[in-house]
């Protein structure tokens, strides 16, 4: 039985490495220093592209921001509808693999994504994008070809 749970465990969080990035959780300072980058306000939407265990949309929706966490890991998910229950009214959680959906008009975006993923976001945020701005703080990675408009550390803030 325990071989069985190992096993749910291993592959729940291994798997995620082939979409976009290993659960990794942001700290406490990149996590203060992500949302003044974003400089979200109250009613406005933040996405967050493999949300984990819903740290930062818990932070997020503290200043009465709409969020929407997509996950792949069935227990990740699990864990941050535990964790966002009482902000559920500004915060939605999606078992689901961002690459496949079609992403609302968001005002904010969040990602760790591993550097081979970096421009196949950029290109999907284009495809999808109007004329609404949006503000991408990626954690770690660059994208290829195109210039932040501010670093903070790890931290890098795009705008389209």
């Amino acid at each position: 039985m325990l071989s069985v749970f190992l096993l749910i465990l291993f592959v729940s969080f291994s798997v995620v490495i082939f979409f976009g990035a290993p659960y990794l959780p942001t700290l406490k300072k990149e996590k203060i220093e992500a949302i003044a980058l974003l400089d979200l306000r109250k009613g406005e939407l933040f996405l967050e592209l493999g949300s984990g265990d819903g740290r930062m949309l818990k932070a997020m929706a503290k200043n009465q921001v709409f969020c929407i966490g997509y996950e792949l890991n069935p227990l990740l998910v699990l864990i941050s509808k535990v964790i966002c229950w009482r902000q559920r009214e500004y915060i939605t959680i999606k078992w689901a693999n961002f690459w496949n959906e079609k992403l609302p008009n968001a005002d904010g975006i969040y990602v760790f994504l591993l550097d081979k993923y970096m421009e196949k976001l950029n290109s999907k945020i284009f495809k999808q994008k109007n004329s609404h701005p949006i503000k991408l703080v990626s954690y770690a990675f660059e994208i290829p070809k195109k210039k932040y408009e501010k670093k903070k550390g790890p931290l890098y803030l795009y705008k389209y």
